[in-house]
């Protein structure tokens, strides 16, 4: 995780007040989580830190696309994504990240490394059930769903043969109550 660098924040030197980031998220990204689900990442995060007297708020705001392969189909495809996630960075005695939206760092500490709470926040964006938007809509044509098309059993018309009048009586039986 060396190529992280950009996403160390030194708030120590930062006034209080308002703050604004903006990280482009790529594949290059994922990668240094060694993380390869995701293919042709586009995805924009805007991080907004507010730095008061003993506490820093951070709003982190992403949207973008991710490629993705259909569970469905296995076919590849763009899927859209967008979220917002909210942090709150305390000091204390010792580290402590056991709270998703509290963080506590120690009082000599004068950097924070968003790029976790990034790929966290991208990654539980991404629905667990991925559908490619041409299988809801009818119009995704692929070489699995011609196949299941060929394989699916036919309908076959029953030939109306003439059935012993004693079994239509028994049927009428189960239905007459």
């Amino acid at each position: 995780m060396k190529n992280l660098k950009e996403f160390l924040i030194p708030f120590a030197g930062l006034k209080e007040g308002k703050h604004q980031f903006e990280y482009q998220i790529g594949d290059s990204f994922f990668e240094e989580f060694q993380f390869d689900e995701y293919k042709n990442v586009d995805v924009t995060v805007s991080l907004m830190l507010e730095k008061k007297s003993t506490i820093m708020e951070l709003c982190f705001v992403h949207k973008g696309t991710v490629n993705v392969p259909c569970d469905m189909t296995g076919e590849d495809f763009d899927l859209k994504i967008k979220g917002k996630f909210n942090l709150v960075v305390k000091f204390g005695e010792e580290f402590n990240n056991e709270n998703e939206e509290l963080l506590i760092l120690p009082h000599g500490e004068f950097q924070l490394n968003v790029s976790q709470y990034i790929y966290e926040s991208i990654v539980l964006s991404v629905p667990f059930k991925r559908v490619h938007p041409g299988v809801k809509d009818g119009t995704l044509k692929t070489e699995a769903f011609d196949t299941l098309d060929k394989l699916a059993p036919k309908e076959e018309h029953k030939v109306n043969e003439d059935i012993d009048p004693r079994w239509e009586n028994l049927k009428k039986l189960l239905t007459d109550k």
